[in-house]
């Protein structure tokens, strides 16, 4: 079992944090507080897969527990009982704890029972769980009193790839770290070394190949080397990683662009034919077109950026993309690139990718030839302006009214529907004198506004200003409704009819 082959990924584990590339802002963040002994009880990493959570825990933990200094230091020695034990993974004070076998809340009290021990052959007792998003909603709530608070030689480091599925209640109880996606230029200088040691020829294509599908994680990076080494026996091209990719040649893709933006639909499916019978992934085909379109997008003249010094392809790929730049528009881009987007749920989902690709092409192609809103417009036909004269038409007089009692005032305002002025005045108002453009009453309401309100709306209505007196004391004047009421309760007919019904009385009229 002691000559078995050991993964690269496991091999190359970073062991300190000089090792721990890619993630300088959490490296100097920890040893500054390791060196000064400001210590947090609990801290929390967070980031995408194998990018140093774990890694960056146990290195704690030998900082922490580390027999080379009289106290915690920045630099274990990693040859020390602790710091190999720690490493190993079997140190009695550093427990791991896989938070997916151990969701539920009766785990978690079988761990923090032990917290109040003192730790057996370190200095702290180091509690490492591992993706604790996984936690159950009782788990977190019995983690919670004794994470803000435990024992003075308790460290809980916590480390998770969904930070969002942590209560925050959890969070605010510990110092958060992200780390980040480690660069590409980062990773290839790390897989070149890591080569070297090996005694592996990794060319300089292959290693950007290897670097970019890693997308920022060390830990992919290194299987997908350790696949590449299986396939090709110790020589690692740019040729065999393509081939174990499924993904087509960079020079492949910009020709396929090319192709679908010069407008040659036949052309344009025949290389792509001829890319997925050599076995090309379809998908990774489509990731390659729009990173293509990326760049040529920030490439293009219109934008002004000039050339791109991180863009994934050579001096002689880049002459090219600006080339294609100055023929095609920014707006061509852009609608080939809203295309492809929306293409990618649809290979996901369609259980024929090649069909879905094809017609994706013949859409890309529509899409690529058609003009833009400024073109169309240019090409609308100018004709001359038309100057539309109006007809001329003698202005119509507002028709005016004759109004020249209390009760036809009171049968205008109603007509009009100026229901408010209505109520107001046939309620409230007592008019013991009305001629042609004058009113003196008495006012038992409480409306300030009343008569300047009448008033526009008589001089509007009758063509002639009117002048409104109000008197201070009641004459004992009827009021409109008043009369009204008065001449009803006088009719035989609703006299007779009033008799019929004890205590009933006239509440409104509808003439």
């Amino acid at each position: 079992m002691n000559d078995s082959y050991t993964v690269l990924a496991r091999k190359y584990r970073s062991q300190d944090f000089d090792s721990l590339i890619g993630q300088d802002v959490l490296v100097k963040t920890l040893t500054t507080a390791v060196s000064t002994g400001r210590i947090a009880h609990a801290y929390i990493f967070t980031g995408i897969r194998g990018t140093g959570k774990t890694s960056t825990a146990r290195i704690l933990a030998k900082a922490l527990n580390c027999m080379s200094s009289d106290g915690p230091t920045a630099k274990p020695c990693g040859v020390c009982e602790n710091c190999r034990a720690i490493a190993a993974g079997q140190h009695i004070d550093v427990l791991e704890i896989d938070a997916a076998s151990h969701t539920g809340v009766d785990n978690m009290r079988e761990i923090l029972d032990a917290v109040q021990y003192r730790p057996t052959n370190g200095r702290y007792k180091v509690y490492i769980i591992d993706e604790v998003h996984m936690l159950s909603q009782s788990a977190f709530n019995a983690l919670l009193k004794t994470l803000e608070e435990p024992p003075a030689h308790v460290i809980f480091i916590l480390a998770t790839t969904e930070i969002r599925k942590v209560p925050v209640t959890i969070l605010s109880r510990c110092q958060r770290f992200d780390l980040v996606r480690v660069p590409v230029d980062t990773l290839k200088k790390h897989f070149a070394w890591i080569a070297e040691n090996e005694k592996i020829e990794l060319t300089d294509g292959a290693n950007e190949l290897l670097a970019r599908a890693a997308d920022g994680s060390v830990r992919d990076g290194l299987s997908l080397l350790d696949q590449a080494i299986a396939q090709t026996g110790g020589h690692v091209d740019e040729t065999s990683v393509l081939n174990m990719l499924k993904r087509a040649d960079r020079g492949v893709v910009m020709d396929v662009m090319e192709t679908v933006l010069s407008g040659d639909t036949a052309a344009a499916l025949d290389k792509v034919d001829n890319i997925y019978n050599n076995g090309a992934d379809l998908s990774m085909l489509l990731t390659d077109m729009m990173e293509w379109t990326h760049w040529a997008t920030r490439m293009h003249p219109s934008i002004r950026m000039g050339d791109i010094a991180t863009a994934p392809y050579t001096a002689d790929q880049r002459t090219k993309i600006r080339e294609i730049d100055s023929r095609i528009t920014l707006n061509t881009l852009s609608r080939i690139w809203q295309v492809m987007v929306a293409s990618v749920p649809e290979m996901a989902a369609t259980g024929n990718p090649k069909q879905c690709f094809d017609m994706l092409i013949v859409r890309m192609m529509h899409i690529a030839e058609m003009p833009s809103v400024a073109d169309i417009l240019k090409k609308q036909p100018t004709t001359p302006a038309t100057t539309i004269t109006p007809p001329v038409s003698n202005p119509v007089a507002p028709k005016t009214v004759t109004i020249s009692s209390a009760t036809e005032l009171a049968s205008e305002l109603q007509s009009a529907k100026e229901m408010l002025l209505y109520s107001y005045y046939t309620n409230n108002i007592e008019v013991s004198d009305f001629s042609d453009g004058k009113i003196t009453y008495f006012d038992r309401g409480t409306d300030t506004d009343f008569a300047q309100k009448l008033s526009k709306w008589l001089n509007t209505k009758t063509g002639h200003a009117w002048t409104l007196i109000r008197e201070e004391k009641s004459e004992n004047v009827q009021t409109v409704s008043e009369q009204k009421r008065e001449e009803l309760e006088s009719d035989p007919l609703i006299a007779d009819a009033m008799s019929l019904f004890e205590g009933a009385e006239i509440i409104g009229s509808t003439k």
